[in-house]
């Protein structure tokens, strides 16, 4: 299984806490290869975006400012 699928499934197992949400994505984020973080940001605003989306913008402004 790809790393990207796994960060998949993983949040969409946590996705029923907040808290973990934003935990998870933050590993994943740092996990990933960079070229895998739009992939990711996409599949998270299509499944979770109305859930989540300030964790998402979020999670991923801050791995830009790193």
């Amino acid at each position: 299984m790809k790393m990207l699928e796994y960060c998949q499934r993983i949040l969409a197992k946590v996705s029923f806490d907040r808290h973990l949400f934003a935990k998870e994505l933050s590993k994943s984020i740092k996990r990933l290869e960079e070229q895998e973080h739009p992939s990711l940001r996409r599949w998270c605003l299509e499944q979770f975006g109305q859930r989540y989306g300030d964790i998402i913008s979020t999670a991923f402004t801050q791995q830009l400012a790193i």
